[in-house]
């Protein structure tokens, strides 16, 4: 015969099931794992980073500065010329960098497109260096001198080796690769034999390759004889990239070597045993280390496979654009790879795509500038900022009242476990 107690555990250990069912069959739904995603704050960085363009181009505007000394007379003439001055300036940074829909001809129309891709192409290759370093847990900082040593053993071979088309073109490529992983490579065993700052020694190793090439370029195996210029000898044709689109558009082969770069990064990082021990040393080196990971020999390698990787960058202008070597022939290359490397979360896919928008900042700055007399500093602003937000996503996520990522499974892990709590009481109860 049942009692009115063992039906009441009954019930409550009924109740207690159905709850740890409902809870385990929770899930977020896809608007929260849209706003908590780390990819909505990247979107999100690059929106504000332009708002705050927005506004200083606002406060540089000779019109705006007019308008307002009378704002309170007709305010609108103000807000017409801050909106024509900010509209203005981006379609242009636009008409520059994707389309320019008031070219009078079709090569000059689709020409911004071709320069976003070929700016992209030492981006991109510098940024999957940088990535690489991120994902192991190592700081290469020093992906701008990796990038001169790149570009001073790519051109070398370029200019003083006669080989045979395809041939020529291939082993200075891979000699641009190894001059940076070279230079990559003495940060890398220092970190691992002695335990050095790799942030320190690499900074330390920008410097010297600066200076470096700036010997190199006094001598005249360089230079060529009775040349006093800091420039080096052409690279010969067989060495250079060839055009994809043929002139006058500047687009290479190096952009296809950038993508195929992106897709042997991700092979690495998300398919080879090697890249998995990357990876694990990356998130935990004590724990990778307990597990039989060499911590030191992974070292050596993620600092050899960054820096050739930011050495295959620095072939993109001596090998494709510029086609000789010079003193800035890395521009800021090296330094921007950080960047891109943050806001692609250090991902292949995500480093091209900020790679691909760097490079349209830079193409299209230029008839920014001419266009609407923007100071082209604007870009550099941008840039700047979205290295702010990217690096302060809390700061991003309050900005827009985001859900923080992982907030809400804790909170699903709790109340699953106080469910199991309650399932296994009642059960206790029901049984006596």
């Amino acid at each position: 015969m049942t009692t009115p107690n063992s039906s009441k555990s009954t019930m409550r250990a009924t109740r207690a099931v159905d709850a740890a069912t409902t809870v385990e069959q929770e899930k977020p739904s896809l608007a929260y794992r849209l706003l908590s995603g780390s990819w909505l704050v990247s979107v999100l960085a690059v929106f504000v980073a332009l708002l705050v363009g927005a506004v200083l181009i606002i406060m540089s505007d000779s019109d705006v500065q007019r308008t307002a000394t009378y704002f309170f007379a007709r305010p609108t003439d103000f807000f017409s010329a801050a909106w024509n001055a900010v509209s203005g300036a981006y379609l242009a940074m636009l008409r520059g960098s994707i389309l320019d829909w008031k070219a009078t001809s079709t090569v000059r129309m689709i020409r911004p497109l071709t320069e976003t891709l070929t700016n992209s192409v030492p981006l991109i290759l510098a940024g999957l260096g940088v990535a690489v370093g991120f994902r192991a847990g190592l700081f290469n900082i020093g992906a701008q001198g990796q990038v001169i040593l790149g570009a001073i053993f790519g051109s070398y071979v370029g200019f003083a080796f006669n080989l045979p088309i395809g041939l020529h073109l291939l082993v200075a490529v891979v000699a641009a690769g190894i001059g940076g992983a070279l230079w990559a490579g003495i940060a890398g065993v220092l970190k691992a034999k002695t335990g050095a700052n790799e942030v320190i020694v690499t900074i330390m190793l920008n410097s010297i390759a600066a200076l470096l090439i700036a010997y190199v370029l006094t001598l005249s195996p360089v230079i060529g004889q009775g040349n006093t210029n800091p420039k080096s000898r052409h690279v010969l044709d067989s060495a250079a990239y060839p055009l994809l689109l043929g002139a006058p558009f500047r687009i290479h082969a190096g952009f296809i070597v950038a993508l195929l770069a992106a897709a042997a990064v991700w092979w690495l990082l998300e398919r080879s045993t090697l890249g998995f021990e990357f990876r694990a040393t990356g998130m935990n080196p004590e724990a990778a280390q307990t597990a039989g990971i060499s911590v030191a020999k992974v070292t050596i390698l993620v600092m050899l496979v960054s820096g050739f990787l930011c050495g295959l960058a620095g072939s993109a202008p001596v090998l494709g654009t510029e086609r000789y070597l010079t003193s800035g022939v890395a521009a800021s290359y090296g330094f921007d790879a950080i960047t891109v490397a943050l806001l692609g979360k250090s991902r292949p896919g995500g480093t091209v795509l900020a790679g691909l928008l760097f490079g349209a900042l830079n193409a299209g700055g230029t008839l920014m500038q001419t266009a609407t007399q923007t100071p082209i500093d604007i870009v550099l602003v941008i840039q700047s900022t979205i290295v702010l937000f990217i690096a302060a996503p809390p700061l991003v996520r309050a900005m827009f009242h985001l859900p923080e990522p992982g907030k809400k499974s804790k909170n699903k892990k709790k109340r699953k476990s106080r469910a199991q709590v309650a399932e296994g009481v009642a059960r206790q109860e029901a049984q006596v």
